[in-house]
């Protein structure tokens, strides 16, 4: 069973929050990242992105890129800006983009249930990757950025939720993107033991986003462990920061794909070689976004196409029958010669809130290709989860993003 503990977070003064909080590293580039801290000094990203203060051809993957991130963590603490709880809280954490409201609890999760698998990956992370947020973590001592974590809906916990929501919010934001974001913090006995039981009777806890991110916060107390072999369980370094959501207020979007040729092939020879496998037809100069799984949008050529799989080749098997598994297995692959989409230069994903008109333009701009997918369900993603399976890379994107900076978790 599930081990959802609270802790005390290192989180912003109230004034400050807004200015603080930030997208995740991973969603927004150095020079996008450089342009925010300009407009916002303290911008979470000086933590998060530290690369933005050295200079273009600096390694962001040196051990003084490291480094600052740790200093600018600490700076912010021992200038106020940032404190920490003295008391371990729960933090209920809503967000709300106009037309989709979801509502979480930050807390700290088992490396045990990680490796008990009571805590579920559908994705698979790469090495350097995790090395690169293995070194964060250990620049900072600290977990900067919460795990995306979903779970089975349970009508108490949200009537616990609901409650406290009642009460005026210790955060009450907007950002730029349009998203408020409210915090509550959680520090009566009664109601944590409430909450602390309900999560205790889940048996699974999914991973959204951030597989990398829990990969190294494991690896990091395997390695405290060995260090340590007395160690109780109790140390912060066997958990790491999360914020659960039951699955059914989540929003998964479309994750598109760019392609930077034909390999070689004229747009004619492209389009037949496609009809062995989909049915194919032509939408002219309007874009297609599918609407159901099986169907996919296609732009080449500066025309649209709608596609729809052929019967014979869709399967009941909970990975195969994803429309990412069935684009990469009867187009990508077969007819552009992407083989490993990890790692092919030619392929590039785009999350949904990236209009139809810039993957135009991007397709355009080297006479390559673009698709549109219909979204992988949370449904699908369980399913995928439970029987221990893996998705392909770039599956699935969450809308809307969490916020880093909000909550920091001290190893």
């Amino acid at each position: 069973m599930a081990v959802v503990k609270p802790f005390s977070a290192i989180r912003p003064q109230a004034v400050k929050a807004a200015e603080i909080a930030a997208l995740p590293y991973d969603v927004v580039t150095k020079e996008e990242a450089r342009e925010e801290i300009k407009k916002h000094p303290l911008s979470f990203l000086r933590v998060d992105r530290p690369e933005t203060e050295f200079p273009d051809e600096t390694d962001m993957y040196s051990p003084e890129v490291y480094k600052k991130a740790g200093d600018n963590l600490w700076e912010l603490l021992d200038k106020g800006d940032l404190c920490q709880d003295m008391e371990e809280c729960y933090y209920i954490y809503e967000l709300d983009d106009g037309k989709h409201v979801q509502t979480g609890v930050a807390a700290c999760v088992s490396v045990d249930d990680y490796l008990n698998h009571v805590i579920k990956c559908h994705e698979n992370t790469r090495p350097e990757k995790e090395l690169d947020r293995i070194r964060h973590i250990q620049g900072c001592q600290s977990q900067t950025g919460p795990i995306y974590l979903a779970h089975r809906p349970d009508p108490e916990l949200r009537r616990l939720l609901d409650i406290r929501k009642r009460s005026y919010p210790s955060y009450n934001f907007l950002a730029e993107d349009g998203v408020r974001h409210k915090v509550w913090v959680i520090y009566q006995g009664n109601v944590i033991e409430k909450i602390q039981k309900l999560f205790g009777k889940m048996d699974s806890i999914y991973i959204a986003d951030g597989h990398h991110r829990a990969a190294a916060a494991v690896k990091i107390a395997q390695k405290q462990r060995e260090k340590n072999p007395m160690y109780t369980g109790k140390e912060p370094f066997n958990y790491f920061m999360s914020v659960l959501f039951p699955w059914d207020e989540l929003r998964i979007i479309e994750y598109n794909r760019v392609v930077k040729d034909l390999a070689g092939k004229t747009r004619e020879e492209f389009l037949s070689e496609v009809e062995k496998y989909f049915f194919v037809k032509e939408n002219g100069d309007s874009p297609v976004k599918p609407e159901k799984k099986g169907t996919f949008g296609l732009y080449v050529g500066k025309s649209w196409y709608n596609l729809k799989i052929k019967e014979e080749y869709r399967s009941s098997d909970s990975v195969k029958s994803l429309d990412v598994s069935i684009l990469q297995d009867y187009l990508l692959e077969p007819v552009l010669g992407i083989h490993n989409p990890k790692e092919d230069p030619r392929i590039q994903f785009e999350g949904g809130v990236q209009g139809l008109q810039e993957l135009e333009q991007e397709a355009d701009q080297t006479d390559g290709a673009a698709f549109t997918l219909y979204p992988t369900s949370m449904e699908e993603l369980v399913k995928v989860a439970d029987e221990g399976k893996l998705m392909p890379p770039k599956s699935t994107w969450f809308e809307p993003k969490l916020r880093s900076g909000l909550f920091i978790h001290r190893i």
